[in-house]
């Protein structure tokens, strides 16, 4: 591992803290100088296993402050966690620590077992970032490691080499443009355009115009000869985004350039070859949509060559936490900030939120806290109300002691968090079904009875894991993401919990 770089002119504090770091196992390298850093810097820039793992400095030193000093580290090492120590434990210190970028504001005098605490979550914070931007180096398009999300990987690995017609179902804000455009990106066509067109957000007037380009003179305003989305596409990929909300006629003609791969421009006379492969979406059921008339079957037949189901957020809990960093990292380049970093309590409830709005809303919240956390570690505290009001919410069991079906989950996945209801009675339910709510052992009874059911061979390992899960971020939650302490609690060992973190996805 890398050191732990200490920076102060009084020799006593380096002599403490360097002795307290090696009783850890934690190695040191230390500093009398703001210049003196800089220009070890500037030596180890060739050699990354030269630089450190983690900055501690103090405020005011000859030759230079450590809030220079944190500047100037920042604007090269934006990764790096820098602890900034002062005896002059005022307001302003501090905020300009935070503003600068500081992990963390540690007042003198200091209490020793806390110090080292604080540098020991500041190398695990330091290491986490550093797997988790080599993960999103490896794999910048998409993240996830949930099973659901490992099936639509190999499904567009299986399409890579395919011009065959997809149709993508999943909820509104799952993801599915970004699937559209892995398989475009490694298909045959990848040198060509990707054109996506959201058939529900434009007028039905303009939406063939849209699609199919026009003639001069074809309408009124109509001056000049337009190409449409299918010509714009040509030798690429067209994605047709909410397809389940195309107007019926359009439909029909949509149906003829996928059968012979011809159309004609609004007003044009002379057939135009479309040499386009189609991808379409929808988060409506279009098998009801046949049924109720609102749309074509034979188009329905066409479509559903190949279906790639997206999973739902809610569905990929263990995903939440990278896909967190991830949009973390996109939200500071946008507006041109420091990364913040966020907890393992803050991950552990931001875990357990529905997400209704799915990767989209989670997008939505880094971006909220990017701009609204109040230091550049989030806390558990600074989540959002409707995270902070809606994490882990408890649904109530019916009178036979199962949890009653969401009308958007379409099937049972075993992934989802498990129902652990309270032992005690839901008067609102006791009352409509005359019954008491079950202990969460009639709850595990019951999803166990579901699974075996269903014919799942994987039924010990499926519920095992998300007992585990439950109870290690429970107690995570419990102790503000303190690992050993969580751990102590549980009646485990430390390596015990970091390994079953690891092995859950819950890192």
């Amino acid at each position: 591992m890398k050191p732990i770089w200490i920076v102060d002119d009084d020799q006593s504090i380096r002599f403490v803290l360097e002795k307290a770091l090696l009783r850890e196992d934690l190695p040191t390298r230390s500093f009398t100088s703001a210049r003196e850093v800089l220009a070890a810097l500037e030596a180890a820039a060739d050699d990354e296993m030269l630089g450190p793992q983690v900055l501690v400095s103090d405020i005011r030193m000859p030759g230079g402050s450590g809030l220079d000093l944190l500047d100037k580290v920042k604007a090269k090492h934006p990764g790096l966690p820098v602890i900034i120590m002062t005896a002059f434990s005022d307001l302003d210190s501090a905020v300009s620590a935070f503003q600068g970028g500081a992990f963390e504001y540690l007042p003198k005098p200091f209490d020793l077992p806390r110090a080292v605490e604080l540098i020991r979550r500041a190398v695990d914070e330091s290491q986490r970032e550093e797997v988790a931007e080599e993960r999103m180096a490896a794999t910048p398009e998409m993240l996830g490691q949930a099973p659901a999300m490992q099936d639509v990987f190999r499904a567009i690995g299986r399409l890579s080499q395919s011009n065959v017609t997809v149709l993508i179902t999943g909820e509104s804000g799952s993801g599915k443009e970004l699937v559209a455009r892995a398989l475009h990106k490694h298909s045959p066509r990848a040198n060509g355009p990707f054109v996506a067109i959201n058939t529900a957000a434009i007028p039905k007037d303009l939406l063939e115009s849209e699609l199919f380009g026009h003639e001069r003179g074809a309408f009124t305003g109509a001056q000049t000869m337009r190409r449409g989305r299918f010509e714009q596409a040509e030798g690429g990929t067209l994605f047709l985004d909410e397809i389940g909300d195309m107007p019926f006629d359009l439909q029909t003609r949509l149906l003829r350039v996928l059968s012979d791969g011809h159309f004609y421009r609004v007003g044009g006379h002379n057939s135009v070859k479309a040499n386009v492969r189609v991808i379409a979406a929808t988060h409506q059921d279009l098998e009801q949509r046949v049924k109720q008339g609102g749309f074509r079957e034979d188009l329905f037949h066409r479509l559903n060559v190949i279906r790639l189901r997206l999973p739902a957020l809610r569905e990929r809990g263990e995903d939440v936490p990278a896909l967190t960093r991830h949009f973390l990292q996109q939200s500071a380049k946008q507006l041109g900030v420091e990364p913040k970093r966020i907890s393992d309590a803050a991950l552990a409830r931001l875990s357990t939120f529905s997400f209704p709005g799915n990767v989209r809303q989670l997008e939505n919240i880094c971006h909220w806290l990017t701009v609204m956390a109040p230091a550049q570690l989030i806390e558990a505290k600074d989540l959002p109300p409707e995270v902070m009001a809606g994490a882990a919410p408890e649904a109530p069991l019916a009178a036979g002691g199962t949890a009653p079906a969401s009308p958007a989950v379409a099937e049972r996945d075993a992934s989802a968090p498990l129902v652990v209801p309270a032992a005690t009675a839901v008067p609102a339910v006791a009352a409509a079904a005359g019954a008491q709510v079950a202990g969460w052992e009639s709850g595990l009874e019951q999803e166990a009875q579901s699974l075996l059911a269903a014919g799942r061979h994987d039924v010990w390992d499926a519920l095992t894991r998300r007992f585990e899960s439950r109870l290690i971020l429970t107690a995570l939650a419990n102790t503000r993401g303190r690992r050993i302490e969580a751990a102590q609690k549980l009646g485990i060992g430390r390596n015990t919990i970091t390994r079953k973190i690891q092995e859950l996805g819950l890192e």
